[in-house]
């Protein structure tokens, strides 16, 4: 990601997980930034209070710090820089909290521990590259906002081809625990009495290093990270082959009355977001434009209101 402010290292905590395990809390990180301000090549762009959308937050939740569990090893969506969490899912959410007159608390959690962490009530949101699966669906709300393909990457020295997931076959495949790559490379078919290696990792960090020295013959993780791990290793890495699974990302909410009214507070204020231009000028920031929406695919659960 061109534009992202992250230096990255392999073996520094730096990118990102997946979705059930027991919890985690290993770091607190950024408050609610009121009139956040996002600079975009193309200029500034302010988030601003919204009376409209704020009058669909819950008045039980209009005083109280949302607690938003975020698994910062995954640039460019979310990553730490020093004791600050960045990145564009943490601007966004920043973003929704100043639209909504909320404030909010990002908390380090991984990935594989957001979503029992929400079932348990230690966090109102989990704000961290969630694909939107219908089988997430029935443990929290999700409020799409993105969209993005699963990618592969292996060392730039690797002679491997990638032209579909069967290409896995007969390979090592390093993943995130809990992600959809982890399910996505288990389900391939193989032939031939071959079969696909899949070798999980509680951090994306752990994954990448396992292609790195060989642990693996492929990395799969999200494309835009696929690419960015690319981007900042210094020529260790070379994408192959092309995205494949295309979905999109949400931001989840409880699966509880109160939750399915603050996703429909949250979907509102996306929708202004991309309305003021503060949404691309996030998007622009990191360098993830190709994965924006538009107003009218940001929808609750699959559906579009």
């Amino acid at each position: 990601m061109a534009h992202s402010c992250i230096t990255h290292a392999l073996g520094e905590t730096m990118i990102r997980s997946a979705s059930f395990r027991s919890l985690v809390a290993l770091a607190g990180a950024a408050t609610l930034l009121v009139g956040s301000t996002v600079t975009a090549s193309a200029g500034t762009m302010k988030a601003a209070y919204n009376a409209a959308d704020a009058a669909l937050v819950p008045a039980a939740y209009k005083t109280v710090t949302w607690q938003v569990a975020t698994d910062a090893t995954y640039p460019p969506d979310e990553s730490m820089n020093g004791n600050t969490m960045q990145g564009f899912d943490v601007d966004l959410i920043n973003a929704i909290a100043t639209t909504l007159g909320v404030k909010v608390k990002e908390n380090n959690v991984t990935f594989d521990a957001i979503i029992a962490g929400m079932q348990a009530n230690r966090y109102q949101i989990g704000n961290s590259s969630f694909t939107d699966t219908k089988a997430r669906e029935k443990q929290v709300n999700f409020v799409d906002y993105f969209k993005a393909g699963e990618g592969v990457y292996v060392k730039a020295t690797s002679k491997l081809p990638f032209t579909g997931l069967t290409s896995f076959c007969g390979h090592s495949v390093s993943v995130e625990t809990g992600t959809v790559e982890q399910t996505d490379a288990g389900a391939v078919k193989c032939t031939g009495g071959k079969k696909v290696t899949v070798v999980a990792f509680p951090t994306q960090t752990l994954a990448n290093n396992a292609v790195s020295d060989g642990r693996a013959d492929f990395g799969f993780a999200d494309s835009q990270i696929a690419s960015y791990q690319v981007a900042t290793t210094g020529g260790i890495f070379k994408n192959d082959g092309s995205a494949v699974n295309v979905a999109p990302y949400g931001i989840a909410t409880q699966k509880t009355v109160a939750g399915a009214a603050i996703a429909k507070a949250i979907q509102a204020a996306v929708k202004t977001l991309i309305a003021n231009g503060a949404y691309n000028a996030i998007l622009a920031k990191y360098g993830a434009q190709g994965g924006e929406l538009t107003a009218a695919k940001v929808v609750l659960n699959g559906a579009t209101s």
